[in-house]
């Protein structure tokens, strides 16, 4: 129940289902495995895994879902090689080059044959929907995964109002003044990771790791037409994360004593300690975002 990542989302209409009412939808797109035949495969799985055998997790109004993903892994070596022996064969019957699309279309062919044989690899990503702060939040690194998770949502709910969260102004400019400057809002502090890109269309980009920020190597690159696109910071140390140009933050990490403090609950029931995460990094993220949020200038009023 511990977020890694948040790729976060406003519902543009009040999000209205209950939580029988949006189990009776995910399980039209529950997860199967792949057939013989398929790349991949997307659907719903229970949250708390197999401790759970409902798709809808639900505590304190908060929801949880999960969507776990099948894979065919063919290493690219194996096609490769298949199809450098195919050609080689059939221009050696047929006396002549084959031709680029015939090349294309057997490789398609043997990807297919190959398919049955291939490795399956297993993801999860899961899915928080607070219908109290207007809010769903998906836990990838990456908004393609997380549109592909919404787009899955948008399918077994038949529909799905929801905008990236927008800011008044540029994330990029107002974490470009708190480098500069060197003061932010409360609660927030610097840790030791920056990504620079220039405002140019094809200048540099510097990247700092395990560094002081504050020191004048960092503030010659802003002084250079450089914008802040990555910056580490820490909330109330209890949070620590990567907040980007883009709002995605990543690498989020809980405080011990976050991550300890339903340690008194029972090793013999597993799905109540579960629950009571989901309960306690749910409540600290409520709070969280709206800080954050502020912090940056507020949100841009809704059309």
């Amino acid at each position: 129940m511990w977020f890694k990542n948040l790729q976060l989302y406003r519902f543009t209409r009040p999000f209205n289902l209950t939580a029988q009412q949006l189990e009776e939808h995910l399980q039209t797109c529950a997860f199967t495995p792949c057939a013989s035949q398929d790349l991949s495969r997307l659907g719903w799985a229970p949250p708390l895994g197999k401790l759970g055998s409902t798709l809808t997790h639900s505590a304190d109004g908060e929801l949880l879902l999960c969507a776990r993903k099948e894979e065919k892994i063919i290493p690219p070596s194996v096609i490769k090689e298949a199809l450098a022996n195919k050609v080689e064969e059939l221009e050696s019957e047929q006396g002549r080059p084959l031709k680029k699309k015939e090349k294309v279309a057997l490789k398609e062919e043997l990807l297919h044959a190959l398919l049955p044989r291939a490795f399956s690899r297993y993801s999860q990503t899961f899915v928080w929907i607070s219908p109290a702060d207007n809010l769903i939040a998906v836990d990838a690194s990456s908004t393609k995964k997380a549109d592909d998770l919404l787009a899955l949502l948008r399918k077994s709910i038949g529909t799905l109002p929801v905008a990236p969260v927008a800011l008044k102004n540029p994330p990029e400019i107002t974490m470009t003044e708190w480098l500069n400057e060197g003061n932010l809002p409360t609660a927030f502090t610097l840790e030791d990771e920056s990504e620079l890109r220039s405002a140019m269309e094809h200048g540099g980009i510097a990247r700092f790791k395990q560094q002081d920020l504050m020191t004048d190597e960092v503030k010659n690159h802003l002084a250079n037409d450089k914008l802040v696109t990555k910056l580490a910071l820490n909330w109330g140390e209890r949070l620590s994360f990567v907040l980007g140009d883009d709002l995605s933050i990543k690498r989020l990490k809980f405080s011990e004593d976050m991550r300890e403090q339903n340690d008194d609950i029972t090793s013999e029931d597993p799905a109540a300690r579960l629950d009571a995460d989901f309960a306690l990094v749910t409540g600290e993220l409520s709070q969280f975002i709206p800080a954050l949020f502020n912090a940056l200038g507020g949100e841009e009023a809704p059309l």
